[in-house]
């Protein structure tokens, strides 16, 4: 009874106002709101600062910088194989697998659609039909940079619009279609063994996804945006495995889409199971 009312509630929550109003507290810079808000969320999300590049939390000139923080160099060693990619994020893996007739497994009872997650767009999703899908939910006690599975260079991005549902695991089991309704940004890019696309899912409370070449995705206006990078421009985006591509400001979901025998996932990762960035996540037989 509890879990459905807190899904109802979300339903008839202001999503959009609620969150926008939390990302102009999590932006403010006066010491005793900053770090009282910091100090309450490392208690109450048990966050390990004894990992962030700054361990004081009063060093952070607001909540954002916090959420957003660095790691110590050298704690996410990068799975430096040519032939395997890497972990984006810390996080757990919400499901993995493959993408069967253009659907994506969510949770029990629950899949949605790949064209829908990619915008609606049926011919970018056309690559990754009969390939496959991996979800990587973000904690709030995770960090929540993102970073490259292995080098890319951007073709396109698209702004989805779409609702601010939580994404926590309760949350996917009880709304349908769940990844593909809110709002998120999609990048596709080409990699020397095929196109891969990042899938950054928003969230209720999430003020901002962030990334590293286009800066904040605030459009004015909340409607599909898609931007397209020439295939041979005078400065291609070109990102190298391990480069971050973005960061959320509050956490959320990143799917990843492969098309059909590019990657094979490690055996042993599963649902539940907890990631961490740079980590070996799967192989290219074909490399």
């Amino acid at each position: 009874m509890l879990d459905n009312l807190f899904v109802l509630s979300q339903y008839l929550t202001p999503q959009h106002t609620l969150s926008r109003t939390v990302g102009m507290l999590a932006d403010c810079k006066q010491p005793q709101i900053k770090d009282a808000f910091i100090k309450w969320f490392i208690n109450r999300y048990q966050v390990n600062m004894a990992e962030a590049a700054k361990e004081n939390p009063s060093d952070y000139p607001c909540f954002n910088d916090f959420f957003t923080r660095e790691l110590k160099p050298g704690l996410r060693p990068l799975a430096d194989d040519s032939t395997q990619i890497s972990c984006p994020v810390d996080g757990a893996i919400s499901q993995l697998g493959d993408i069967n007739h253009g659907k994506i497994f969510q949770a029990k009872g629950q899949d949605y659609s790949l064209i829908d997650l990619l915008g609606g767009d049926v011919a970018r999703a056309k690559p990754f039909m009969g390939g496959k899908f991996a979800t990587i939910y973000l904690a709030p006690k995770d960090y929540h940079r993102i970073h490259m599975p292995l080098a890319g260079t951007l073709r396109e991005m698209i702004y989805v619009p779409g609702k601010l549902f939580s994404v926590n695991p309760l949350t996917a089991e009880k709304v349908p279609g769940l990844f593909a309704r809110n709002e998120r940004l999609v990048a596709i890019f080409d990699t020397e063994h095929g196109p891969m696309a990042m899938v950054l899912v928003g969230a209720m409370i999430v003020a901002a996804i962030e990334t590293v070449w286009s800066g904040q995705v605030a459009p004015p206006v909340r409607q599909l945006k898609v931007t397209e990078y020439p295939a041979e421009p005078t400065n291609p985006i070109t990102l190298n495995k391990g480069d971050e591509m973005g960061r959320f400001k509050l956490g959320s979901t990143v799917v990843l889409a492969f098309p059909e025998n590019m990657v094979e996932f490690k055996e042993e990762l599963m649902a539940g199971s907890v990631v961490r960035m740079g980590q070996a996540f799967g192989k290219l037989p074909n490399a």
